[in-house]
């Protein structure tokens, strides 16, 4: 009995005890916001959100400094590629692919080669090859990296896909791109197999592949969303959209929210106004500070969006890095006015997308609720 009670007394005190601040910093600002409002005192809600100020403050300085020298190693013209490295960098830490090391590896390597060869293939292709080009990359990207959305590897595979989509490149650029895309697997393969290499070690990728079944929900989910974006992307390059990769960000936003559902209306009035808000905030910063200030609103944006957990706040706060690219092309007004037109063509289509697909296949695959 004594030693039940000194158990259940370390517990108690462990439980009680703060973090440390190492641990803290590793942890996703929804959480620490949690830890936030259990705080019994303002001494420990001090600690939390030092914790995700600096948090967010590491993270703004390494991706300047792990993007700017990619970069300036590969190209600029290979910018967006080394964008979507360091948030893979960052997630596959505490992410995997649900399968053993080895298949998990030659995953990794597989989805890196979709998004070398395919955003660049899709640029040159005829349009009438452009969708089957967009679903058949876009599917696989899903299927191999995405075994649970809800930790978030979708929304990070689908942005890497859309935004390189966005910034293909040809030649002498696509060498360096695929010289980037391997150093990119030899960062993140070795961080993968340090943290992961233990895990799912009876399951391999074919087990995967066959418990492929439309009546799960995960799979539904794939499938709408693979088709979903391949049709705004196509129609963005067939139409010649101006920046039609951010009607892709904006459906594929909508469409990726999990658990899989057919009301994708809430996400559709989150994202107008996010945008709507961002935009507005981006044109009253750019419009009264000095321009040497202006390269400050993306990392200023990246800061805000460390502290944000709320869907429209974390889509205001990535239209200032969006449009700090943006205004260079267009301008100020003309980028503001295209990424709120991009934002509500790209919603507008998954909005409609996601309920004929819901009428067509979901609706036939999915079980019928139970009434009492």
């Amino acid at each position: 009995m004594q030693i039940n009670l000194l158990h259940i007394s370390n517990r108690e005190r462990e439980k009680n005890m703060k973090m440390k601040f190492y641990d803290a910093l590793q942890m996703d600002p929804a959480i620490l916001k949690r830890k936030i409002s259990a705080c019994s005192t303002k001494q420990d809600e001090a600690y939390y959100w030092t914790a995700i100020a600096i948090r967010s403050v590491l993270i703004v300085a390494f991706a300047i400094i792990f993007i700017s020298f990619l970069s300036r190693v590969f190209g600029a013209e290979n910018t967006p590629l080394a964008v979507a490295l360091f948030c893979i960098l960052l997630g596959i830490r505490f992410v995997n692919f649900e399968y053993c090391i080895g298949d998990s590896l030659l995953t990794l390597a597989a989805a890196l080669a979709i998004l070398v060869l395919g955003p660049s293939a899709a640029a040159i292709l005829p349009p009438l090859f452009l969708i089957p080009l967009h679903f058949v990359c876009f599917f696989s990207l899903l299927a191999i990296t995405t075994q649970r959305p809800e930790m978030g590897n979708g929304g990070l595979y689908s942005f890497a896909y859309i935004y390189l989509t966005g910034n293909p490149v040809a030649g002498e650029a696509l060498i360096r791109r695929g010289l980037l895309a391997l150093t990119g697997y030899i960062l993140c393969g070795a961080i993968l197999f340090a943290k992961h290499r233990h895990q799912h070690k009876e399951i391999r990728f074919r087990h995967v592949v066959q418990k492929f079944d439309l009546s799960k929900p995960v799979c539904l989910w794939q499938l709408r969303m693979a088709l979903g974006v391949s049709l705004v992307l196509t129609a963005g390059q067939v139409f010649g959209v101006e920046r039609f990769m951010w009607m892709g960000f904006a459906c594929a936003s909508l469409l990726s929210e999990y658990p899989y559902s057919n009301n994708t209306l809430p996400r559709f009035w989150q994202r107008i106004i996010g945008a709507v808000a961002g935009s507005c905030l981006f044109f009253v910063l750019y419009s009264i500070l000095p321009e040497s200030m202006h390269p400050l609103l993306g990392p200023l944006g990246g800061l805000c969006l460390g502290f944000c957990i709320d869907y429209r706040y974390k889509t205001a706060m990535n239209c200032l890095g969006a449009l700090m690219l943006g205004a260079g092309i267009y301008g100020l007004q003309s980028a503001v006015v295209l990424r709120i037109a991009d934002t509500v063509l790209g919603v507008t289509f998954g909005l409609v997308f996601a309920a004929i697909f819901h009428h067509l296949v979901a609706s036939r695959f999915l079980p019928e609720p139970q009434t009492k």
